[in-house]
């Protein structure tokens, strides 16, 4: 007999499927018959769906009914079961949910920072070529961008580090004579150890983190700062910063004058050391000192770091003029057309603006300018040599076959293509030329710690 409200037929169950797809279920110890309905069957290859029954019941209906044979007890027991089932699923839906949306905002976070990451690189980078063009305003962009904190500290970190920094960029800003700027040079200074080196050690490492500028006062503050350091790191090593100050220039003419090719008296051990007697404040330095600074610099020259760049402006990047002259031959006269760029008391003159090398290199020092007529190109001045009409100017140039020789101009005759640009390069040539400064700073400190002696 079949189970009551099943209302099936022999051998059959309650969908009209064979009895074979019947089930039985206890539940509080009762024996029930169960359907298990069949959403479809694939007879022959074809999909055949379950007959609908009359009054047929929904999933759903079939879920919140109850069988009307079971006691109280077992009502009760299955809402409870019932009503946990649905809370279960709920919490598994939540944590769905939230998992889903955790891995949704890692997903968000890791790519955020990524594009935050490449941004502030892109920025940092655009920093560093703002400093290599200007370095004031690379500083500034750096800072405004929250890249670069405006304390000296920072700043001087970061030239410290140097990290795709044009070395002589870094100089010219650290010889800036802005407070400043030379707040952020005695920091710079301080992050060099300078403790047991010798001074030629000291400027080994020292001109290696920067370019030396070619003005006469940045330089003087620079080594100012570094003869400070040095004393503070060595103490007893000199009697002032003033001895060190001068030695430490003496030790860097005694390289130029060393391994410069063009220099062809080279200066002797003997003659170092009586160069650089009484500088220790009215005394004299040990010799055996100044012999092993000698050697040192005669065995091994300063390297000077060098800024490879793919054109002119990572050498000659704020120029204090540049442009089209004619420039007068020196044996061969003969009027020939060059790009001049005036920077560092130098006048540089290209055959073409995109050579990376100069044809050649006019020093300013000791020179003068003065406007003069010519009977074959207008608007011309020229540079020579004061009270020495005969006198090759110092000066080099660069053949044809690649050699780099002395000039042989006794003067420089120049044309402009207009008479308001002569002006304006006579104004800017004169603004530039000095008369050996260093000398004059040199025989300044000199004289201020040999007079030490004699108070």
């Amino acid at each position: 007999m079949s189970p009551a409200g099943c209302g099936v037929r022999k051998g059959t169950g309650a969908c009209g499927w064979p009895r074979g797809l019947w089930g039985v279920r206890v539940l509080g110890g009762t024996a029930r018959h169960r359907c298990h309905h069949v959403q479809a069957a694939r007879v022959g290859g074809r999909c055949l769906q379950p007959p609908a029954q009359e009054g047929e019941l929904s999933t759903e209906e079939a879920a919140r009914a109850v069988p009307s044979d079971l006691t109280p007890e077992e009502c009760q027991e299955l809402e409870n079961i019932r009503r946990r089932k649905q809370e279960l699923l709920a919490d598994i839906q939540r944590l769905k949910d939230e998992i889903a949306e955790v891995t949704n905002e890692i997903e968000n976070l890791g790519s955020t920072e990524e594009r935050k990451n490449m941004q502030r690189n892109k920025q940092v980078a655009m920093g560093r070529k703002k400093f290599n063009m200007d370095p004031k305003k690379g500083i500034q962009f750096l800072i405004e961008n929250d890249l670069l904190k405006n304390t000296c500290e920072d700043i001087a970190q970061f030239l410290y580090k140097g990290e795709g920094l044009n070395k002589t960029a870094i100089g010219d800003y650290l010889g800036e004579r802005d407070e400043f700027n030379i707040q952020v040079l005695h920091a710079f200074v301080e992050l060099h150890e300078f403790t047991d080196l010798n001074l030629v050690q000291a400027l080994r490492q020292f001109l290696w983190s920067f370019r030396l500028p070619g003005e006469a006062q940045k330089i003087d503050r620079m080594m100012e700062a570094f003869a400070q350091r040095y004393c503070q790191c060595n103490p007893g090593v000199f009697q002032s910063t003033d001895t060190c100050y001068v030695l430490s220039f003496a030790i860097i003419m005694l390289n130029t004058s060393l391994h410069n090719p063009n220099v062809k008296d080279k200066p002797t051990a003997e003659r170092f050391i009586a160069m650089n007697r009484g500088i220790n404040d009215g005394g004299d330095l040990p010799e055996e000192l100044l012999r092993n600074l000698y050697e040192s610099i005669k065995n091994e020259p300063f390297k000077i770091p060098e800024d490879d760049g793919n054109d002119l402006t990572h050498t000659f990047f704020n120029p204090d003029r540049e442009g089209w002259l004619l420039k007068l031959g020196g044996r061969v006269k003969t009027w020939k057309r060059r790009w001049f760029i005036l920077t560092d008391n130098c006048l540089y003159y290209f055959e073409y603006t995109t050579d990376k090398e100069p044809r050649g290199i006019i020093p300013l020092e000791n020179l003068s300018i003065r406007e003069v007529e010519d009977s074959k190109k207008p608007n011309c001045f020229e540079l020579y040599i004061p009270d020495n009409k005969d006198q090759v100017i110092k000066a080099c140039k660069t053949e044809a076959d690649g050699r780099v020789v002395e000039g042989n101009h006794t003067v420089y005759r120049i044309s402009a293509p207009t008479p308001e640009e002569k002006e304006e390069w006579i104004k800017c040539i004169k603004a530039a030329i000095s008369r050996d400064p260093f000398y004059e700073m040199l025989a300044a400190r000199k004289k201020k710690v040999s007079s030490t002696k004699r108070h």
